[in-house]
C-alpha cells in the first residue's frame, strides 16, 4: 500500500497569488497577518461559530439544574443533551452540500440563524418538551457552524494563514470547555437561565449580520451539490443515538448491549460508505494511496481523551475533597493544556516538524492519562492534587500539539477544492463520532467501579488512555513522509 501524500492544493483565496507574488520568500503568516484585514473578520466569524458550537456542549449542563427547577421534566433531562448532539451530528454531515449549494456568506448566515432560533425557542420555553425541540434546532445549526469552521478556511483565507486559522478553530474547542461551564453556572447562580439563551441569541445574531460582509458569497461549483446519501447517514445517525442512549441507560447488559450494537452500526456505515456514490466521508478516506483515514483515526484518539473531563470534577471531589470551584478548574487543566499547547504548534514550519507534531501529540496525551489513572487514591494529598493538574495539562498540550496539524493535513490532502472542503468538514463529524462514542464508554466504565468510586475513576481513566493509545499508531500511519524524509537523510 503506497503512502504518498497528495500534493499541497493551491491558494483558493482570490489574492493569495497575487500577495504571493509581492513576498515570495513569506511561506507562512504570522498571528498579526491573520488578525488584521483583510482577514480579521474572516478569522472571527470561522472562530466565533466552533465557539458557540462547543461550548453549548457543556453550558446547558451547567444550567440543567435551574431549568428543571423552574419548568419541571426531570425524567427528559438526559435528552437535552442527546437532542443536541444527534441534531448536531446530521447536520455536521451535510455541510459541504450546504457549502456547496450556497456557498459560504451564505451557509454561514443560516447556521447562525438557526442557532440564534434554537436558543430563542430555549429562552422562552414554558415546558421541558419546548427545550428539547429549541436545543434540536440550536444543536443542528451549531453542526453546520461547527463543520463550517474547518470547510471554509480553505475559501476564505490564503493559504499561508491555514495553519493559524486551523489552530484559532481547534483551540475554540478548548475554549468551549473553559468557558462553557462557568458562564453556564455564573448564570444558574444569578438564576437568569433564560438570560443565558438571550446572550446566545445575541451573539449568534451579530455574527450572521458579519458573515455576508467577510465571506465568499457565491456557490463555488454546481456539481457540489452532490446527493444526500440517506443510507450511510441513517446509520450513523442510529449509531450515534444507540452509543447516546446507551450512556444513559442503568448499568450493566444494556448499557454494554448499547455500545455494541453502535460498535456494529459504525461498521455497517463505513462499509455502506465506502461502497456507495454519494457519501459521507470523502471518497479519500477508503483510498489505500491517501492517508486522510488516519488522520481522521488520530484525531477521533485525541478527541477521545477530552471526554476524562467529564468526571475530573466528581473525581476531584469526592476523592481530593476539592470544592466546586477547584475541582472545576481542575477540570479544566486539560483544556487549558490543549490551548496554550497550540498556540506554539501552530509556529511549527517545517514539514518535518509538523509530522514530528502530529506523532507527538497522541503519545504525550496517552501517557498523561494513564500517568493521572494509575496516581488515583482513595484520598489525594493537596499536593496529588497539583501533581494532578500538572499531569492534565500536559496530556492537554499533546492535543493542542497535533490538532492543527491534522486539520491542515486535511485540508492538503487533495488538489481538489471540493474534496478539501469535504475532507475538512468532516473532521468535525469525526469530533462528534467521538464524544459519542467515547462518552458512552466512559460512562460504561464508571459503573463497572460499582460502589467504588476509586475504582470507576481508575477504570474510566485507563480505559479513555487505552482508545488513545490507538492515536499513536494511526499518527505514524498520517505522516509517511517523516518516514521518507529519515531515509532520504540516511537515518
Amino acid at each position: 500500500m503506497s503512502n504518498s501524500p497528495s500534493p499541497a492544493a493551491p491558494p483558493a483565496h482570490p489574492g493569495a497569488d497575487v500577495e504571493a507574488s509581492r513576498h515570495p520568500a513569506r511561506q507562512e503568516g504570522g498571528w498579526a497577518d491573520l488578525f488584521r484585514p483583510p482577514h480579521l473578520t474572516a478569522a472571527l466569524i470561522l472562530a466565533g461559530g466552533v465557539a458557540l458550537y462547543a461550548m453549548n456542549l457543556y453550558f446547558t449542563a451547567a444550567l440543567m439544574p435551574s431549568i428543571v427547577d423552574d419548568i419541571g421534566g426531570a425524567r427528559y433531562y438526559a435528552w437535552v443533551a442527546t437532542g443536541f448532539l444527534m441534531a448536531a451530528v446530521i447536520a455536521s454531515m451535510l455541510v459541504s452540500r450546504v457549502l456547496g449549494g450556497m456557498g459560504a456568506a451564505r451557509s454561514y448566515t443560516v447556521g447562525f440563524s438557526v442557532f440564534g432560533l434554537g436558543a430563542a425557542l430555549n429562552a422562552v420555553s414554558p415546558s421541558m418538551e419546548m427545550l428539547i425541540l429549541g436545543r434540536v434546532v440550536q444543536g443542528f445549526g451549531g453542526g453546520l457552524l461547527a463543520g463550517l469552521g474547518y470547510a471554509v478556511i480553505r475559501s476564505a483565507l490564503p493559504d499561508r494563514l491555514w495553519t493559524r486559522a486551523a489552530g484559532l478553530v481547534s483551540a475554540m474547542w478548548g475554549v468551549g470547555t473553559l468557558v462553557g461551564p462557568a458562564l453556564g453556572g455564573l448564570f444558574a447562580q444569578l438564576d437568569a437561565w433564560r438570560w443565558a439563551y438571550g446572550l446566545l441569541l445575541l451573539a449568534a445574531l451579530v455574527l450572521a449580520v458579519l458573515s455576508p460582509r467577510a465571506l465568499p458569497r457565491e456557490p463555488r461549483t454546481a456539481r457540489e451539490t452532490a446527493p444526500v446519501p440517506w443510507f450511510s447517514l441513517v446509520l450513523l445517525t442510529l449509531s450515534a443515538a444507540t452509543f447516546s442512549v446507551g450512556s444513559t441507560l442503568p448499568p450493566g447488559f444494556a448499557t454494554v448491549a448499547a455500545v455494541l450494537v453502535g460498535g456494529v452500526l459504525i461498521v455497517l456505515f463505513i462499509v455502506v460508505d465506502r461502497r456507495g456514490k454519494a457519501t459521507v466521508l470523502p471518497q479519500l478516506t477508503y483510498h489505500r494511496a491517501n492517508n486522510l483515514k488516519w488522520v481522521y483515526l488520530t484525531v477521533a484518539a485525541l478527541c477521545a481523551g477530552v471526554m476524562v473531563e467529564t468526571f475530573i470534577p466528581l473525581f476531584g471531589q469526592e476523592l481530593g475533597g476539592l470544592g466546586p470551584l477547584a475541582a472545576g478548574l481542575l477540570g479544566a487543566a486539560l483544556s487549558v493544556g490543549w490551548v496554550v499547547a497550540q498556540l506554539f504548534s501552530v509556529n511549527l514550519v517545517a514539514e518535518r516538524a509538523r509530522s514530528l507534531a502530529i506523532r507527538l501529540g497522541p503519545v504525550v496525551l496517552a501517557v498523561g492519562l494513564i500517568i493521572y489513572g494509575t496516581l488515583q487514591v482513595g484520598e489525594a494529598s493537596t499536593v496529588r492534587m497539583i501533581v494532578f493538574a500538572v499531569v492534565l495539562f500536559v496530556a492537554g498540550a499533546g492535543i493542542g500539539v497535533a490538532f492543527p496539524h491534522l486539520s491542515v493535513a486535511a485540508l492538503r490532502s487533495t488538489q481538489d477544492e471540493q474534496e478539501g472542503s469535504k475532507a475538512a468538514a468532516a473532521l468535525n463529524t469525526t469530533q462528534l463520532i467521538a464524544y459519542s462514542v467515547t462518552s458512552a464508554i466512559a460512562g460504561t466504565l464508571v459503573s463497572m467501579g460499582g460502589p467504588s468510586l476509586l475504582d470507576s475513576a481508575r477504570y474510566m481513566i485507563l480505559g479513555v488512555a487505552a482508545i488513545t493509545v490507538v492515536g499513536t499508531l494511526t499518527g505514524a500511519l498520517a505522516t509517511p513522509g517523516l518516514n521518507r524524509s529519515k531515509a532520504a537523510s540516511g537515518r
